[in-house]
């Protein structure tokens, strides 16, 4: 009876300590994909935000100086065509393609990508008019262009890309905040794996008395 009765707690004992294992498994398995996502995040954090709003502003560097170079031509009474300030304005554009091309290879949300497709648009159209402007023969017709469509359409390219550079803060807030989040999980799993190393503390604990009760009992049991 006494056999079975002191089995019976063994197994009760037993499966508890199984629970309880895999418990800590389970939280630690959470724990560890919290800290997967809490890299990923800082890195996507310096390679999709950090790195391409640096590239952005290249872009718009990149801009101005073309724009500049633009009605420095336009100012002008030489030739247009094989000008070496045109030659300049023409590695500005290579420059922003390239740069472009490398900012499509980020990871890019739905509304990033829009807006994206805006300023390449936006991009386009001025480069036609610059083609147009420089094409049309004398600097006083560019100029008229220049002051008709021209200029609008720089402030238009400039205004879409400040729009794709103010994203970036956004979505790297959403970063942060999606990081704050996971180091809370991190947090709570760890109080989790405080509670059961007290609860495995209170078991051994019982067990011992136990063991040392019937131990006690079986010698008084012996003595009479």
């Amino acid at each position: 009876m006494k056999f079975a009765f002191s089995l019976k707690n063994k197994l009760k004992t037993a499966f508890l300590l199984f629970c309880i294992m895999c418990c800590t498994l389970m939280i630690r398995f959470l724990e560890d994909k919290s800290v997967e996502k809490i890299n990923d995040s800082f890195i996507s954090m310096y390679n999709d935000r950090l790195v391409p709003a640096t590239d952005l502003y290249f872009i718009a560097e990149n801009l101005y100086y073309k724009n500049a170079i633009l009605q420095e031509i336009l100012i002008g009474n030489d030739a247009l065509h094989g000008s070496t300030l045109l030659v300049k304005m023409n590695r500005h554009n290579r420059k922003i393609d390239s740069v472009i091309n490398k900012y499509e290879l980020t990871f890019l949300v739905k509304q990033e990508k829009s807006y994206l497709n805006e300023f390449k648009k936006a991009l386009l159209a001025q480069q036609h008019l610059e083609t147009k402007m420089l094409n049309i023969g004398s600097a006083k017709d560019g100029r008229t262009i220049y002051k008709s469509t021209g200029k609008k359409a720089v402030n238009q390219t400039l205004a879409k890309l400040s729009a794709l550079i103010k994203i970036q803060s956004k979505v790297g807030n959403d970063l942060i905040r999606d990081s704050r989040i996971f180091v809370s999980g991190t947090k709570v799993y760890s109080t989790l794996q405080v509670i059961l190393a007290i609860v495995i503390g209170i078991m051994i604990v019982n067990i011992v008395s136990a063991s040392n009760m019937v131990k006690i009992t079986s010698d008084k049991f012996n003595l009479n």
